[in-house]
């Protein structure tokens, strides 16, 4: 049981790094340091960087998942769907923090492949989902379904990263992502 905790600390101090820092810009020593462990404890769980960051990214992949399932099971209006998955994002700056994939791909390029074949999962599954979650709003005749829900998905999900980014260097970081992101999701629901 031991070493399932120590596991997890450990994976959740990288996730607040990466989250923070980007995947070139931290070590096992900034782990290390922050947990009080010593850097061999952190390769017995994870025995290189690359396994450490793949695993981060498949619990964060989890993590969404079921975050969108939640919002789905909940049987509010499809607007009301879209908001709470905007606030998923909204809600991450409170801790100072982006979405960890958003922040390992713009590492993109010096990422190992099995590290770049999750992101690549998580960026899919989560427009999938939120392409089926337009299409009920299309359905309903509330959504605007000028393009496809796809192309949809993919630019609502560009923009929440990217307001995410604008937002973290303002000053006041969660108006400016309110100012951003609120105004537009409306404007696509102007037909209600």
């Amino acid at each position: 049981m031991e070493n399932n905790n120590t596991a997890q600390t450990i994976l959740n101090v990288a996730q607040d790094i990466v989250r923070n820092r980007g995947y070139s810009a931290f070590s096992y020593a900034d782990i290390a340091k922050q947990v009080g462990i010593r850097k061999a404890s952190i390769h017995y769980h994870f025995p290189g960087k690359e396994d450490l960051v793949k695993k981060l990214v498949e619990q964060y992949r989890e993590g969404m998942a079921k975050a969108c399932d939640r919002i789905a099971r909940s049987n509010a209006k499809p607007q009301d769907q879209l908001l709470a998955f905007a606030n998923l994002y909204r809600n991450g700056l409170a801790e100072h923090k982006i979405c960890l994939c958003a922040m390992l791909a713009a590492d993109f390029a010096v990422l190992p492949d099995s590290i770049q074949a999750e992101i690549r999962v998580f960026f899919q599954d989560t427009a999938t989902w939120l392409a089926s979650l337009l299409q009920t709003g299309c359905d309903a005749k509330v959504w605007d379904c000028s393009t496809t829900v796809e192309q949809d998905a993919q630019g609502l999900i560009a923009m929440l990263q990217g307001a995410q980014l604008l937002s973290r260097s303002a000053i006041n970081g969660d108006a400016i992502f309110e100012q951003m992101v609120y105004p537009l999701l409306q404007a696509k629901f102007a037909q209600v």
